[in-house]
């Protein structure tokens, strides 16, 4: 997901600046450290919970990935209370548990994660679920073109097409790296579209819906392409 923010097109305040370079030069030191790295990773999703500035969504990463969310707090699901929902133009509207999402076929693809202010990870393993299998059960009406996605932090969103969503390299993902998606990195659920740049993947994945149209997503709504493909698969 991207970490631009609308409000930032002018620059943050002098004082947000002055901060954010301060704790910059910090965190440079910290890349070396593995453990303590880890322990920053861990503060900061931890802070942005609770973070009415968005302050703690520009703080930098030295393990590549940003924790950054568009709300002012995410809410933590875990097994015990996480549910998918599938509904719009379907057959079979349905919402799925944690444990039966992991019971269904899983598949990983391994793809460069992509963020249009830069940076990159490349080579990043995701498991989870085929979303063209989600909707195959869910059965897609014929008058079905798009899907739009929505997120348990009650603000993000983002669509593909019907063709998109059903690509051999789209994902319910629910690991990542191997190990169970975190809270900081969208989990326990979340989306991947390998082929895209990472703010159509979007996190903490609550709601499918099959709809008649594209519906833009938050960051769609601020210019952002609809479709936005890589550059090697666009």
């Amino acid at each position: 997901m991207t970490d631009r923010r609308p409000s930032e097109e002018n620059g943050p305040p002098i004082a947000r600046r002055v901060m954010l370079s301060m704790l910059g030069a910090g965190v440079a030191a910290l890349a070396a450290a593995p453990v303590v790295q880890s322990g920053w990773e861990r503060f900061l999703g931890a802070a942005s919970q609770n973070d009415p500035t968005g302050l703690a969504g520009l703080l930098p990463n030295p393990g590549g990935f940003r924790y950054f969310s568009v709300a002012a707090s995410v809410p933590k699901k875990t097994a015990a209370d996480y549910q998918l929902e599938i509904g719009g133009l379907v057959e079979r509207p349905r919402a799925y548990t944690l444990d039966e999402l992991r019971a269904l076929p899983q598949t990983r693809v391994i793809g460069d994660v992509q963020c249009t202010d830069g940076w990159r990870v490349p080579q990043t393993p995701f498991t989870g679920v085929l979303l063209s299998h989600l909707l195959d059960l869910a059965g897609v009406r014929p008058e079905g073109k798009a899907v739009r996605f929505t997120c348990f932090d009650g603000v993000y969103s983002e669509s593909l097409t019907i063709e998109q969503a059903r690509r051999a390299d789209v994902l319910v993902a629910l690991d990542m790296l191997d190990k169970p998606l975190t809270h900081e990195r969208g989990g326990p659920v979340r989306l991947y579209v390998a082929p895209m740049y990472f703010y159509k993947s979007a996190k903490w994945l609550s709601g499918i819906s099959v709809t008649d149209k594209v519906v833009p997503g938050y960051w769609e709504e601020y210019g952002y392409d609809v479709d936005g493909w890589l550059d090697q698969a666009a």
